[in-house]
């Protein structure tokens, strides 16, 4: 397998979380940032999921060739494939870079088996490794009853060894609060040759909740995260075994 960056230096459980709404918050450039505070949704856990799909573009090859021998299908609208390791080996990893209060600092990531603790601190657990983009993809959660403790926090999503670049891969992050609607940022940009991208902070703000919409492309893997907004971690390079999960 490639290497990416690690820190140097089990399954997770099950969590509750808050049901999702019918509707949702969509982040924009043009609207980046949501209060969870004011929404009365900074209490409970907070449901951080990552979820992704095959671009329609990948297929477009096969569907021209199709409409050949069944013309009628130019009439229906793109299906999205969904797709597994038979497909194409997809692999995109969510992690979470965090400072508490107390000025301690650190990653979640499945890298390295950072999956965190949802009851002490960092007050955020990885829920396992999704390596083939399922259904439910990766699920970390983060314990805002103990939102005192958190300064702020980077989620970020990074490419895993021969997956293709962001721009063949439809990826959302959604947020789940405890209340009121789903907040959902998409990583639509073209960035062929991305490996890394910030995606969303959250930050305590004078006792404010705030949630704002990064999406910064990188060319680098957590270590060039960690130098974009000044961190301060010192990285190796890590690995994933063929039986970690």
């Amino acid at each position: 397998m490639g290497f990416f960056d690690g820190l140097r230096g089990g399954r997770a459980a099950e969590f509750d979380s808050g049901s999702a709404a019918s509707n949702a918050i969509e982040l924009t450039r043009r609207h980046q940032q949501v209060s969870l505070t004011k929404q009365d949704a900074a209490t409970g856990h907070l449901r951080v999921n990552l979820a992704w799909r095959m671009r329609t573009s990948d297929f477009d090859v096969t569907q021209r060739t199709s409409l050949f021998r069944h013309p009628f299908r130019a009439l229906k609208p793109p299906e999205v494939l969904g797709h597994g390791q038979s497909m194409v080996n997809v692999d995109l990893d969510l992690g979470c870079l965090y400072e508490l209060t107390d000025g301690t600092k650190g990653v979640v990531q499945p890298l390295g088996g950072y999956l965190g603790d949802v009851n002490a601190p960092p007050y955020i657990k990885l829920s396992g490794d999704d390596r083939f983009g399922s259904a439910s993809g990766e699920t970390m959660y983060v314990n805002l009853d103990h939102r005192d403790a958190i300064k702020r926090l980077l989620v970020f999503v990074y490419i895993y060894d021969r997956t293709p670049a962001f721009d063949r891969t439809h990826a959302i992050v959604t947020l789940y609060p405890s209340n009121g609607p789903r907040i959902e940022i998409g990583l639509d940009e073209r960035h062929p040759q991305a490996r890394s991208c910030a995606v969303v902070m959250i930050e305590n703000v004078k006792g404010e909740l705030v949630v704002r919409r990064e999406v910064k492309f990188v060319y680098g893997f957590q270590g060039e995260l960690d130098r974009l907004y000044g961190w301060g971690l010192t990285w190796g390079r890590g690995y994933k075994s063929k039986v970690e999960q």
